[in-house]
């Protein structure tokens, strides 16, 4: 039987790694949208269509199959039967997944690839509109937010990890200028559902919000 829980909020927030721990908790299959947007990325590269045309947009849309694996844990992306999982964080394929987000010949594509996965499966996913618009009948929605200032510092505090230099500030003004451009993009702009639970996590560690989202589910009775 699918179950749904839904997880959205701006960029910076930590959905990903707060979805993929709670999965693993609650045996629940994440499913990862953005790599799927980069999947669909990838076979833009690969076959050089151009996102600006949209008869060729079309014709991809109908060619591409994306689907999600496991193996000892770990997800993988497989488009059309082939694993390209460690394709989808070349610079190229983020470059055109920020492109190919835009059309909304591949919003419908996934929306339905992803509703189709939901029907089979008990999943968490995460993303700007999962329960606005891919399951507005989502079992349990939350909306995943922290301050942009506490954003801004754990991106740098990654960045610096990484031996990256880095600018907070700017750091910060991008998360702004994003949430911005997410908030009010045409297409399925970001925002709170009307019954998603608000929780913030500017004050709160990784594993004290993993445990609100346990709580959360354990109250549903699901």
């Amino acid at each position: 039987m699918g179950f749904t829980m839904a997880i959205d909020g701006p960029a910076g927030a930590g959905k990903s790694t707060i979805a993929r721990l709670a999965g693993e908790k609650l045996g629940l299959i994440y499913i990862d949208t953005g790599a799927m947007y980069r999947a669909v990325a990838c076979y833009f590269v690969e076959n050089n269509i151009n996102p600006d045309d949209c008869e060729e947009v079309k014709k991809a849309c109908d060619s591409i199959v994306i689907t999600i694996d496991y193996c000892d844990g770990v997800q993988q992306v497989l488009l059309n039967g082939r694993n390209v999982t460690p394709l989808l964080r070349g610079e190229a394929t983020g470059k055109m997944a920020s492109r190919v987000a835009k059309l909304g010949d591949v919003r419908t594509k996934l929306v339905s690839l992803q509703r189709d996965m939901a029907g089979k499966e008990r999943i968490i996913m995460d993303g700007r509109d999962i329960g606005t618009c891919v399951f507005p009948d989502a079992d349990i929605k939350i909306y995943l937010t922290a301050s942009s200032a506490v954003r801004a510092k754990r991106r740098y505090d990654e960045l610096v990890s990484k031996g990256q230099e880095c600018n907070i500030e700017e750091i910060e003004r991008d998360i702004i200028n994003r949430d911005y451009e997410d908030m009010n993009r045409e297409i399925s702009p970001l925002r709170q559902a009307d019954d998603a639970i608000c929780v913030d996590t500017s004050d709160m560690g990784i594993d004290e919000v993993v445990n609100t989202l346990i709580k959360i589910y354990e109250e549903k009775n699901i």
